[in-house]
């Protein structure tokens, strides 16, 4: 059975003003009715043991598991900063282990005008290796996430490729449905899926392989997402008989509130989650 979770970067706007927090954040979901959160390293106050046990200590209390903690780094970095990159990376996946998170959420890279593609591939694999090596010790999956944006993992293509140079049995794929390129709520496509890429054939060649969906929502407004289709969506994830997380992360903060839009999302897909 799918669960539904919710990423605490659907609420940036509102941490960011301060009007929420982590522990409040918990304290929604679980009024939501939600399975489980993830976190953003973003929205942790504090990194020491009595501050990490209180928010697991929360969550267990309310019912609610962590399903994975997101990681924002970038292995196209030039190589004077890269192994800074790796160990923040690796003190993350520490952070995972005292919490007993079994997931962490890394990005590729981003390529640079400055070297080629090759170059920046090359030091890319070789840093998820160390990184998803490190993690295994530790009995810590390294999740790699779809990006576009320059991301080097902008189609299924790409995200496999990865996968199996890596080819470390704790290294496996975050599925972001509204990330790859083509997207109708990437890139400032306002709505529009791009012809040119087949960006729901990406959702569906990389499935197989993913342990973790992240639900974009990006315009909610009406009770259902308007810009991506989840009920196609939802018959890629059940053809490829995926049976792990799905966590809502809303991006439609111009638009709409993330305290009325969260909620419709929630709604919709448990809806979508219960029709089978």
């Amino acid at each position: 059975m799918i669960k539904l979770g919710c990423m605490s970067l659907s609420y940036s706007r509102t941490m960011g003003e301060g009007r929420i927090n982590l522990v409040s954040f918990i304290d929604r979901a679980k009024e939501l009715g939600l399975d489980g959160i993830d976190i953003h390293t973003g929205a942790f106050a504090s990194t020491e043991d009595d501050y990490l046990r209180d928010i697991r200590m929360r969550c267990l209390k309310r019912g609610l598991a962590i399903s994975y903690i997101g990681i924002s780094n970038n292995f196209g970095k030039p190589p004077a900063e890269l192994a800074a990159e790796v160990a923040m990376v690796k003190r993350w996946i520490d952070v995972a282990d005292r919490m007993r998170v079994p997931l962490v959420r890394i990005f590729a890279a981003w390529e640079r005008p400055d070297e080629s593609p090759a170059v920046i591939w090359s030091r890319m694999i070789e840093a998820i290796s160390e990184v998803a090596a490190y993690a295994g010790e530790r009995g810590i999956v390294v999740g790699l996430h779809n990006h576009n944006h320059g991301c080097v993992t902008g189609t299924a293509d790409d995200v496999i490729r990865i996968l199996n140079e890596v080819n470390h049995p704790y290294f496996s794929h975050i599925l972001d449905t509204g990330q790859y390129v083509g997207s109708p709520g990437a890139s400032g496509a306002e709505g529009k899926e791009d012809p040119k890429y087949n960006f729901y054939g990406s959702i569906e060649k990389s499935a197989p392989y993913a342990v973790h969906v992240r639900a974009k929502i990006y315009r909610i407004q009406t009770g259902e997402e308007a810009w991506l289709d989840y009920p196609r969506i939802l018959r890629i994830l059940r053809g490829a008989q995926f049976n792990g997380w799905m966590s809502i992360v809303y991006e439609g903060q111009a638009a709409e509130a993330e305290e009325t839009a969260v909620p419709k999302a929630v709604a919709y897909l448990r809806r979508l989650l219960a029709s089978g």
